[in-house]
């Protein structure tokens, strides 16, 4: 079997490497290790941190619609579990955005939450 010069592959990969560095300070954009590390590090932080994303949404939607649901004397988990009851199948993302945009649809809401109780 010949030998295979890796040359142009490696080249390739190191380039690669070295783009995705170019914004870090000092030597971090500039030599081989650093770059490879500070990358590889950024890459996992970004994959940590989009399964991150999803919960923090979803615990900040839950705070608002936990506000606005106890402004109508109702917690989170009763004007939830109401809504389930009426058969309304409004996703928090939406449930939130209404509590802080359009608080009289809101107000409706909880009123046919507690009429579900």
């Amino acid at each position: 079997m010949p030998r295979v010069k890796s040359n142009v592959t490696r080249l390739k990969r190191k380039n690669k490497i070295m783009k995705e560095a170019r914004g870090a300070r000092g030597g971090r954009s500039k030599l081989w290790k650093a770059a490879k590390e500070t990358v590889e590090r950024g890459w996992a932080y970004a994959y940590r941190d989009r399964k991150q994303k999803k919960r923090q949404f979803r615990r900040l939607w839950i705070l608002r619609i936990n506000a606005a649901a106890r402004e109508h004397d109702l917690s989170y988990n009763r004007f939830m579990n109401g809504l389930k009851k009426a058969g309304v199948e409004i996703n928090r993302k939406v449930l939130a955005d209404l509590a802080v945009a359009d608080p009289a649809a809101f107000a409706r809401l909880t009123e046919l939450a507690k009429s579900h109780e």
